[in-house]
């Protein structure tokens, strides 16, 4: 009896490999959120870099909406990492100790040159003038409050303000490839990573900047269209055409990535393109070819294409279609983030079989935690709205790009 119980500890010694159920996944619900709001703040930003260094005019009511959501989702960008290493504290080894050669190290370093030298300082030169102007006309704290922001300062001369819009291009500029380090260094490391099949590929960092760019569009698309309705205030069609309009010009690319990406796999038909495929038509069937592929980019390219060309449809009816399409996406690109990060992790590295992740409800690494990371920025938004004005024509002195 005892040899026969030990008898599949025995085939699997002999065999040479490890069974799928007997392999643990490491990166979870959480390390799938990290790439997704990163994805958020860089594509946000770069849509932002459209009104300052590109001049589009017609993206400017969604200029200051797209700094402050990239500001509120990076605020949240590192706590699911932080969360899923279980001692957050030990994070600021990373300052305290560099480790230059580690990827995953230098985002600390790229964190921090990101939210202070680029995001706060662009929006508080952006929002300068309107803190001064609160800081004089407000009482007791927020008063205060307003003059602390604003540093003291209470220069308003037209000297300054023009100081202030060279400036702010100038961190633009910088800040563009800045994002794209913050976010495409998450493609770097997975594709840097040789002995997984699914992950090894030079154009898993391209892949994940254009996918973040366009979650970026779609999200300010989103938010732009809910909260005019909310605040009852009109839609700025020619700004919400323009910005379908990148929107599907950066979904045909990304689109285009990730079919050369997959026709290259084919090509090489290496030994792991049986085992992938199976994974791909069993384990991922539902997240990648219904509702990456189909949900989340064939239906809006359609749905985009068609609006794009016709346009002598309804105004009503093309905004819903560009806020249905912008939804799809959102789910596309966070099902690409589950298909990489967990579907890189379902078979063994024997290449023969897989295993099965299913997300908890409660814990750490639970799906309410995981909401609760995917809302929070929304709060903080909330908030952050509050304080300093999203809309163009609030503040006392408008900042737009002449």
């Amino acid at each position: 009896m005892e040899g026969i119980e030990q008898l599949p500890e025995i085939l699997r010694l002999a065999s040479g490999y490890i069974y799928p159920n007997e392999a643990e996944l490491h990166w979870g619900f959480l390390v799938v959120i990290y790439p997704y709001l990163t994805g958020l703040v860089a594509g946000a930003f770069i849509l932002a870099s459209l009104v300052k260094v590109f001049n589009v005019k017609a993206l400017l009511p969604t200029y200051r909406l797209s700094m402050l959501t990239a500001l509120s989702f990076l605020i949240v960008a590192p706590l699911p990492l932080l969360a899923h290493l279980g001692h957050p504290e030990r994070s600021l080894q990373i300052f305290l100790t560099p480790q230059p050669k580690s990827a995953m190290a230098m985002f600390g370093f790229v964190y921090a040159w990101y939210l202070m030298m680029v995001l706060l300082a662009e929006i508080w030169l952006e929002y300068r003038i309107v803190l001064i102007e609160k800081g004089r006309t407000k009482k007791g704290l927020k008063k205060l409050f307003y003059k602390f922001v604003s540093l003291w300062d209470t220069d308003t001369s037209k000297k300054s303000i023009i100081f202030d819009h060279k400036a702010i291009h100038f961190i633009t500029l910088v800040g563009i490839p800045s994002a794209f380090l913050l976010h495409g260094y998450v493609g770097f490391i997975f594709g840097a990573i040789k002995a997984n099949p699914w992950w090894s590929s030079v154009l898993m960092p391209v892949v994940f900047l254009f996918s973040a760019i366009v979650s970026g569009i779609a999200l300010v698309l989103i938010l732009y269209t809910l909260t005019s309705l909310f605040k009852s205030r009109p839609i700025d069609m020619k700004c919400l055409e323009k910005l379908a309009a990148f929107l599907l010009y950066a979904l045909l690319v990304d689109f285009s990535l990730e079919m050369l990406d997959f026709i290259h796999r084919l090509y090489e038909s290496e030994e792991s393109i049986e085992i992938l495929g199976h994974m791909i038509t069993n384990r991922l069937f539902i997240s990648l070819i219904i509702v990456q592929m189909l949900l989340g980019t064939i239906i809006p390219l359609i749905t985009l294409s068609i609006l794009h060309i016709k346009k002598d449809m309804p105004v009503e009816f093309r905004r819903l279609g560009y806020l249905i399409a912008a939804v799809l996406i959102q789910m596309g690109i966070f099902s690409t983030r589950w298909n990489v990060v967990v579907g890189g992790q379902l078979f063994s590295k024997s290449l023969r079989g897989l295993t099965i992740y299913k997300v908890e409800m409660l814990g750490t690494e639970g799906l309410f935690m995981g909401i609760l990371l995917l809302v929070l920025p929304l709060i903080i938004l909330y908030f952050v709205a509050k304080i300093l004005p999203m809309w163009q024509d609030d503040p006392v002195v408008d900042s737009g790009t002449k």
